[in-house]
């Protein structure tokens, strides 16, 4: 073979491998790009999902309701969050099922608003530096039957974890939030610590419940079988909540309920 007719199928050739790899690279473009549209559509419907249930919750009915302006906020910051967006609005519907669904009843289990919270403190997150303290530590002792009854009033820790994050130092150096969970001996306990901000927190046209509204439902419901306390140790604030689930199904025994 004379080497010109070498030279032109060796050109032929390496156009055909060229138009090849530029082939497998557009069916691997439209490969992603299809991809990327089915997630933005998963996205856009998880969206329209929370949405929804928003739109259906009736918190002016709950005996213990939530601020509803606290559920536009996180959808706001979750919309402005695109990395984290999934995970947040995956978190937000297991809080809106349980506002919908299990605080409807008088007492939830420990666990559920155990979990609640821990969700709550995810979708919180959202406003953290990656590098920012925050520390959630689990002492529970699944064990215990009392974990799984109904015993405990829904939103119960709402307002300690809402607050620290409200009131904590976010920006300084050695800012933290520490929470922690407890239940032994038929004990629910929430131990809350953050350091302060010198800054004020921004004032909202309508509030949560506030602290001292939560003491007095801890009395209505509790009376005597809880502890609560809050105190500041140099610049941090530290509120810690009891409630002795044992002394208080024995209570509601006794009183036929």
């Amino acid at each position: 073979m004379k080497p010109l007719m070498i030279l032109e199928s060796w050109l032929v050739y390496s156009e055909a491998c060229a138009l090849l790899v530029c082939l497998a690279a557009i069916v691997y473009l439209l490969f992603l790009l299809k991809k990327k549209e089915q997630e933005k559509q998963v996205m856009k419907s998880k969206y329209q999902e929370i949405e929804t249930k928003y739109n259906h919750i009736e918190l002016e009915n709950l005996d213990a309701r939530l601020n509803p302006h606290l559920f536009k906020n996180i959808l706001n910051s979750v919309q402005s969050h695109a990395y984290q967006t999934y995970f947040a609005l995956d978190k937000l519907s297991n809080v809106l099922d349980y506002i919908l669904y299990d605080s409807r009843k008088k007492f939830v289990t420990p666990r559920q608003e155990v979990e609640f919270a821990l969700n709550l403190i995810e979708i919180n997150k959202i406003k953290l530096s990656p590098l920012f303290d925050l520390k959630v530590k689990m002492k529970v002792n699944e064990n215990e039957p009392l974990y799984h009854q109904h015993l405990l009033a829904p939103f119960i820790s709402t307002d300690l974890i809402e607050n620290a994050f409200k009131h904590a130092d976010l920006q300084s150096s050695g800012a933290f939030i520490s929470i922690i969970f407890e239940f032994n001996d038929n004990t629910f306990s929430l131990t809350v610590a953050n350091k302060i901000s010198v800054k004020p927190p921004i004032k909202k046209e309508k509030g949560g419940f506030g602290t001292e509204a939560l003491e007095q439902r801890l009395k209505l419901i509790y009376n005597d079988h809880f502890k609560f306390d809050r105190f500041i140790e140099e610049d941090v604030f530290i509120a810690n909540l009891k409630i002795d689930l044992f002394e208080f199904k024995v209570k509601m025994l006794a009183a036929g309920r």
